[in-house]
């Protein structure tokens, strides 16, 4: 475990945004036990915590975080209850397989493992960055597919009991892009995540026109995983979504907001061009993209050094040299103009840290 004081790491130089002060303390946990140690030993002291991954999914603010900042560096890939040498193509359990991956693990480079030795579930989550650990908490998804349809059983450090806790999929409170981790910030934190994935070459059924289309499917439903990667990584890096240290459309957190989920009122008071998409209890899904450009803010709103992306209006990026309270400000005037125009306040997705939108 490496500790690192006197406000010296920069969180700016942490986070696919770019942006955030320094940490007053910084802990780099490349264990289990140290980071269960790290957690537990500030959380005795009352030092504010705040656990971190691969920070593509937050904002610090700009005076930084005063407070312990424990880094989620945990590694390891292993075949859950068994001792097969996963690092063969192919090793499986009963026709699939089941995978304990560490939080730490980075999450793209697991896909990628996984698609080589064909269990599949996850390939259209291709070039999401960030870690493993963090995929539970959002419930991660892109392009028909989310991780919660692979996902067997989050384990834990429970902060309020000062316990290891291990959650079957059930019992996590899956929804769209959040779950239990999520509702009761701050308190479990994610240790490892087990996966349950079937066996074979080709992909799950491709569900998302736009994938679908790309991989020129007919109708059939299933491509190739390798396929399927390449064409999700190719979709992506046209909207910005594949981090490219030349590209500052990749300077992004991703979606910044949420598809709103609406009553049948307020869909109804959409335009008729709005997208609707009809969910399961009842309610409707639309779009956040779709809003933010027919609210009057097309690719690329704003002035540098924060604007919206060249290739998506979803993602609020970084010109170089932004700070967090520019961000916040074009954040907020997007939200207002949605809010103005149609009467839906956008939530933003990313984690605030000692900010408000």
């Amino acid at each position: 475990m490496t500790e690192v004081r006197n406000d010296t790491v920069r969180l700016a130089d942490h986070t696919t945004l770019r942006v955030g002060g320094t940490a007053k303390r910084w802990v780099e946990a490349t264990t289990e036990a140290e980071l269960v140690e790290a957690v537990r030993s500030a959380d005795a002291t009352g030092e504010p915590v705040l656990v971190l991954g691969g920070g593509s999914n937050v904002l610090v603010a700009d005076d930084g975080f005063d407070g312990t900042v424990v880094h989620v560096a945990t590694r390891g890939i292993a075949l859950a209850g068994g001792s097969c040498a996963i690092d063969e193509p192919g090793a499986a359990m009963c026709g699939g397989a089941v995978i304990e991956v560490a939080a730490g693990e980075t999450w793209d480079d697991f896909v990628a493992h996984a698609i080589a030795r064909q269990w599949r579930g996850i390939e259209a989550l291709s070039g999401i960055p960030g870690s493993v650990g963090a995929t539970p908490i959002q419930n991660v998804g892109a392009y028909g597919q989310e991780v919660a349809e692979s996902l067997w059983s989050v384990r834990t450090w429970d902060r309020r009991t000062n316990g290891f806790r291990t959650f079957a999929v059930g019992d996590c409170g899956f929804g769209y892009r959040t779950s239990r981790f999520k509702t009761e910030p701050g308190r479990y934190v994610v240790l490892s995540v087990t996966f349950q994935f079937q066996q074979g070459a080709l992909s799950m059924p491709i569900r998302y026109g736009e994938l679908s289309r790309r991989l020129q499917l007919d109708g059939r439903g299933r491509a190739p995983m390798s396929e399927v990667r390449e064409a999700v990584l190719a979709l992506r890096a046209g909207k910005g979504m594949v981090l490219d240290a030349a590209d500052h459309d990749t300077w992004s957190a991703g979606s910044f907001f949420t598809n709103p989920i609406l009553d049948a009122e307020q869909a109804a008071a959409l335009p008729d061009a709005a997208p609707r998409f009809l969910q399961p209890d009842g309610r409707v899904k639309s779009s956040a993209a779709w809003l933010i450009e027919a609210a009057g803010f097309p690719k690329g709103f704003g002035t540098a050094p924060a604007m919206l992306s060249t290739k998506h209006t979803l993602a609020l990026t970084n010109r170089g040299g932004a700070s967090a309270d520019d961000l916040l400000a074009l954040a907020r005037q997007v939200r207002d103009g949605v809010c103005d125009r149609f009467g839906i306040t956008l939530v933003p997705e990313p984690v605030l840290v000692g900010v408000t939108v």
